[in-house]
């Protein structure tokens, strides 16, 4: 047996070209060009060589790569959770949570801080009642909405509350008196002249 039997395992190998190394060779010298470089092997990044992905030359197009496919997530500390897409709807259910020390007059929340930004990394589940509160705590199917936002707007006691507080902050706001004077138009100069006699 003079011939070596093939190694099992690695026996094909892809056809890739080297990365550029940024220790060799001056800063001088011009890049060799992709085309000539590799001949044939070189393609553009979106072209795949022996159905494999050829990475660019560059290296710090390779470390933008690299950190564009690390997924963006909190950290083994948080089980790495993930950040989600934020859409209208939800965007608008976080202006909500910020803003719950003003939505109840009987509860009292801590803010959530001086900064208004939204938190980047957060997760939305869904309440699941137990069978005991079947009668007492659960929301009926009329009053479960899609979001938290149009959960309030429907509910009849916060409903009244805002407009019995807006009521309150216009009348504050309101000067005293009589308004009538300040009616505005072609008929407002013959008013006052009425007034006077």
């Amino acid at each position: 047996m003079s011939k070596m039997a093939a190694p099992i395992g690695l026996s094909w190998a892809p056809k890739l070209p080297s990365l550029a190394t940024t220790s060799g060779g001056s800063k001088n010298e011009p890049a060799p060009t992709p085309s000539t470089a590799q001949g044939s092997l070189w393609k553009p990044p979106s072209e795949l060589v022996d159905g494999m992905f050829v990475p660019p030359r560059d290296p710090r197009k390779v470390n933008k790569l690299t950190r564009k496919s690390v997924k963006d997530t909190t950290g083994k500390g948080w089980f790495d959770m993930p950040a989600p897409s934020i859409t209208p709807e939800l965007k608008k259910d976080l202006e909500i949570l910020q803003l719950r020390h003003v939505i109840d007059p009987k509860r009292h929340f801590k803010r959530s801080g001086k900064s208004k930004a939204l938190p980047k990394y957060f997760q939305v589940g869904t309440v699941v009642e137990p069978a005991s509160e079947f009668y007492s705590g659960r929301l009926t199917k009329r009053e479960r909405k899609t979001t938290l936002v149009d959960e309030l707007l429907s509910d009849q006691s916060l409903k009244s509350y805002r407009m019995r507080k807006v009521r309150e902050i216009q009348e504050s706001r309101t000067p005293g008196g009589n308004q009538k004077w300040k009616n505005k138009g072609k008929q407002t100069l013959k008013r006052a002249k009425d007034r006077r006699k």
